[in-house]
């Protein structure tokens, strides 16, 4: 009995040790496993920060140089992938024919000008002449009309010299009619009576002379009222002809004008045209796609080469429809990009696109035709470099760069 007591004893002893050892391993398990919850947990919280995309890259305005005239290239002073800065010259156009024209649309300018001033002389004289003719009428008008004054004067002087004849043939006819008796009578002599008749004939002469003198005194006046008139007409003609030679004179200045600013226009063509001859770049970026050489005769508008911009850079970023919820522009955003061994720069949201990328595309699909299966949308958001000119002072980003932009959304 007492052997089987102290055998029994260590075996008890073991199998609490390795319950108790069991136990503890348990813990520890449950501990990791809570520990690898709680940072699961952690990670998705804070994924739900950001969100990214893969589908996303460098964006740019490619400029495409053409020739805004038509000419024959007689140099050309860039090659493929130069570097060139906005202003530079990249190739020359012959030039003569186009400043042959500019000289003919300079002297057609000079012969405008002339033309102008001319007119512009002739207003002032035209103006003159016309107060002139208008002030030579009025002349005529007051003279006329004193003339009519005169003649109407002298018409009642001549019909007052009618009364006083016919009152003196009154009195030399009542004078014969007195001695006609007196000299039957013999108390007058026959010479003092002869003398009255003959006077009383002088003094009805004289009334027919002073009547004659009447008619032609209202016949002038007549003429003089006539004459007044036909000033008076002839003046308010003038007048008027004076109002239309300044007029017209006024607009053949403004004809003259038109065509100088006309002529001023062709030349100013003519030199765009001479400018145009030498083909700059627009700006700062890389030559590419080059197709004119030296001898090459270029059309209006013909493309000439392609400059690839190293500023003025974006990110075009395709986000899914289901991560857009919480993007609003002004967002912050790390950009990475993959050419440069995920070389980071900072930028933020724009804009968000107006529709997604199938609806914008060439064929856009009709779900309502056939069987629809519901695939996520992707559109596109437009990300700005916030400091491109420190960040990308060695001009390395180029348009077309694949990029991860993370965007914080919370």
């Amino acid at each position: 009995m007492s052997e089987q007591t102290t055998q029994t004893a260590p075996e008890t002893a073991n199998g609490a040790d390795t319950a108790e050892k069991s136990s503890n391993r348990k813990s520890i398990v449950l501990g990791v496993i809570v520990v690898i919850a709680l940072l699961a947990g952690l990670f998705y919280w804070r994924s739900t920060f950001t969100e990214d995309t893969d589908d996303a890259q460098v964006d740019g305005n490619l400029y495409q140089v053409s020739a805004r005239v038509a000419g024959q290239v007689t140099k050309v002073y860039v090659n493929d992938n130069q570097t060139v800065h906005a202003g530079d010259l990249l190739a020359e156009i012959d030039p003569r024919d186009y400043q042959v024209a500019l000289e003919q649309a300079q002297a057609v300018l000079a012969q405008a000008q002339a033309a102008y001033e001319q007119a512009e002389v002739n207003v002032p004289l035209t103006a003159v002449n016309v107060h002139t003719n208008i002030s030579t009428s009025q002349s005529d008008v007051q003279g006329s009309s004193a003339g009519v004054v005169q003649a109407q004067k002298q018409l009642l002087t001549a019909e007052a010299r009618v009364d006083e004849a016919k009152a003196n043939a009154v009195k030399a006819q009542a004078d014969v009619d007195r001695y006609t008796p007196l000299v039957q009578k013999d108390v007058i002599s026959k010479q003092q009576f002869d003398a009255a008749v003959a006077q009383a004939a002088a003094a009805k002469a004289n009334v027919v002379a002073a009547e004659s003198q009447v008619l032609a005194a209202q016949e002038a006046v007549r003429q003089a009222q006539q004459r007044s008139s036909q000033a008076r007409d002839q003046a308010l003609q003038a007048s008027k002809n004076a109002s239309g030679q300044v007029r017209a004179q006024q607009a053949a200045a403004q004809a003259a004008l038109a065509n100088v600013k006309q002529a001023q226009a062709r030349v100013d063509q003519a030199q765009l045209n001479v400018s145009y001859t030498r083909i700059t770049a627009p700006v700062d970026g890389i030559v590419n796609k080059k197709s004119v050489e030296v001898g090459t005769n270029l059309g209006v508008g013909q493309d000439l080469l392609t400059i690839v911009p190293l500023t003025n850079l974006w990110v075009t970023a395709n986000f899914k429809e289901t991560q857009i919820e919480h993007m609003k522009p002004g967002a912050e955003v790390t950009i990475k990009v993959d050419a440069l061994g995920g070389r980071k720069f900072s930028g933020k949201v724009t804009q968000v696109g107006g529709a997604t990328g199938s609806r914008l595309s060439l064929f856009p699909p009709e779900n309502a035709t056939g069987n629809y299966v519901k695939v996520v949308q992707r559109i596109p958001v437009r990300i700005d470099f916030t400091d491109l000119k420190d960040e990308d002072s060695d001009l390395v980003l180029r348009p077309g760069y694949s990029v991860t932009p993370i965007v914080k959304v919370k």
